[in-house]
């Protein structure tokens, strides 16, 4: 797996071995990239849900985010993002938080201008977490929210004040991108 764009084009970055992991291939991450470069000019402080090993948020500080937190459960593939992030030198531009999903959303501060979603296609829970980040303090007006999914797994046009506003398949994989439409 390699850095797609930016500062970084074209690093390697590690991926954890027998893990139950998908990591977004180089092929949709450009497109996902492609299509939030056309919706956004703001890429301050964004968020890597279900971080894995770190790719979305890795690609977005190579195309200029200024600040990335990374949540991910499993040690190994925290380990693994910290050593990608020292490998394409973004350690200081970033947080590793080890917890899962749902504690993160309960206990992060700040504003995200841009959130990325990747939890394993299997997770049944993505719908619920969706509607939680509608409810929380750092989802504010015009936060993005970018999230892979199964093409198989169709989601809603809108949760609460997140509304669809773009999507696109690439195989199995479909991009949805919300924008949250109010203030908390």
């Amino acid at each position: 797996m390699r850095v797609t764009g930016g500062t970084a084009r074209g690093l390697i970055l590690k991926v954890p071995k027998n893990y139950d992991i998908r990591p977004t291939t180089d092929r949709v991450r450009e497109a996902m990239f492609s299509m939030l470069i056309s919706i956004s000019d703001d890429w301050s402080r964004c968020l890597d849900l279900f971080a894995g090993t770190g790719a979305l948020g890795i690609e977005a500080l190579s195309r200029g985010a200024g600040w990335i937190d990374f949540v991910e459960k499993q040690p190994r593939c925290c380990d693994i993002i910290k050593q990608n992030l020292k490998t394409v030198g973004f350690s200081q531009q970033s947080h590793v938080y080890r917890m899962n999903v749902v504690k993160a959303i309960g206990s992060l501060e700040g504003e995200y201008n841009i959130i990325f979603m990747d939890p394993p296609y299997a997770d049944k829970s993505l719908e619920d977490i969706i509607s939680q980040l509608n409810e929380v303090k750092f989802t504010v007006k015009d936060t993005l929210l970018v999230i892979p999914h199964s093409s198989r797994n169709e989601l809603a046009r809108e949760y609460g004040d997140f509304r669809l506003i773009k999507d696109r398949k690439h195989g199995d994989t479909c991009i949805s991108i919300y924008r949250k439409e109010a203030d908390n």
